[in-house]
């Protein structure tokens, strides 16, 4: 898997569609890419719940309980509701963030519900859990997590040339936060609530993979693993889009993903809005690096924020010229530094900004060596409103 730079030079030179598409993002309907950037690995073991909750930042235990049906949705012979994704992150043991992972438990193709609604065989040794991780570091996440493993029953490995990630997006699925308002996403493949007997082929019915309402936004529509030799459902040839464009729609809610855009073994995940992305759970008990994190949130003071920002010329229009990852963020009035790039694609980005100089007036940060480059931040509407109780705080402290 190539990094992140290399994939967005990539886009700016190879993917017309892309650069066409870009400007009518806001206003485009439902889509779905192939996430390139992400690879699948598997974890396989009587043990598996038990190594995860020890190593990462959330609660896994989520997927290893028994499945649960509404009383109107048993039917014999029909499939088992899988457990929703959980969205997670490891650290060093400093508290910084290394990887994330979107972890999904499958259902088993072969399982039924029975009468009584109950799935058969739950409690089998051979638990299986997937995740997607960052691709470009899908080699280091498999060591860093065997150099942990020690004697857990557990088996880890790459699985990236079986299975693809997927991701649903655009106007029409933001916001919807339920089956109920898009019943056939959470039901094509195996885990729905809806008779797959009416449903073709082409749509999936023998995918086995379901797609899952995104674990850290409502806004960012739905994501799934699916076998690598199937078109996953309600993908539609038409609608089939560049991952760029997921990209620019995780950019303009301030959402990063992946150690390219988390800088690995740097990022406070705090900082990087981890809880806000429903990644950290404060009462699952102990995993690696949780002391920093439990202090910090505990403290209550976050001087910095992941935020998305605009760049934009001296008239106020979006340049088109390129803001490197890096580029310092430069307070005008007292031209002391005031954040730094993390993300960049054309003319928008995400930057790490101290919240006391982060929402004044536009114009009043620029980038450093390119001081005709103004820097727009933009408040996420997704953002808690403590977030912003605290900005208010430290800028009247300051």
């Amino acid at each position: 898997m190539h990094g992140l730079s290399s994939f967005l030079r990539f886009l700016s030179s190879n993917s017309p569609r892309f650069l066409s598409t870009q400007t009518s993002l806001r206003s485009a309907g439902p889509m779905a890419c192939l996430l390139k950037t992400r690879s699948i690995i598997r974890f396989r073991g009587p043990e598996t719940i038990k190594f995860l909750q020890g190593l990462l930042t959330n609660d896994v235990r989520s997927l290893d309980h028994p499945e649960t049906v509404p009383e109107n949705a048993v039917t014999p012979n029909m499939p088992a509701v899988a457990a929703a994704p959980v969205y997670a992150a490891m650290l060093t043991p400093q508290g910084r963030f290394l990887y994330d992972f979107f972890l999904y438990k499958p259902p088993r193709s072969d399982e039924k519900l029975d009468r009584t609604g109950s799935r058969p065989g739950s409690d089998s040794g051979e638990l299986e859990i997937y995740a997607d991780v960052d691709g470009s570091v899908v080699d280091e996440v498999l060591a860093a997590l065997k150099k942990y493993r020690l004697r857990s029953k557990v088996d880890i490995e790459n699985v990236g040339e079986d299975f693809f990630c997927w991701q649903r997006f655009g106007r029409g699925l933001e916001g919807k936060s339920s089956f109920q308002d898009e019943p056939e996403a959470d039901s094509v493949g195996w885990g729905g609530m809806v008779d797959q007997s009416g449903v073709s082929a082409s749509q999936g019915n023998n995918i086995g993979w379901n797609w899952h309402k995104d674990p850290r936004l409502a806004c960012l529509g739905y994501r799934g693993i699916f076998p690598s030799n199937a078109t996953p459902p309600l993908v539609e040839e038409d609608k089939e889009t560049d991952e760029g464009n997921f990209l620019l729609w995780r950019l303009e809610k301030g959402v990063a993903e992946g150690s390219s855009e988390i800088p690995k073994g740097e990022a406070i995940p705090l900082e990087y809005n981890l809880v806000g992305l429903n990644a950290i759970n404060f009462d699952k008990g102990c995993y690696v690096g949780q002391e920093l994190i439990a202090r910090t949130h505990h403290r209550g003071v976050i001087r910095k924020r992941l935020i998305p920002v605009r760049f934009l010329s001296s008239y106020g229009k979006e340049v088109e010229q390129e803001v490197s990852p890096g580029s310092e963020v430069i307070d005008n009035a007292s031209k002391k530094k005031a954040g730094i790039v993390t993300t960049a694609l054309v003319s928008r980005g995400l930057a790490l900004v101290r919240l006391e100089e982060a929402f004044k007036h536009t114009g009043a940060l620029t980038i450093n060596g390119q001081e005709d480059i103004k820097v727009e931040t933009i408040r996420p509407k997704w953002w808690p409103s403590e977030w912003f109780l605290h900005q208010q705080q430290q800028t009247a402290a300051a």
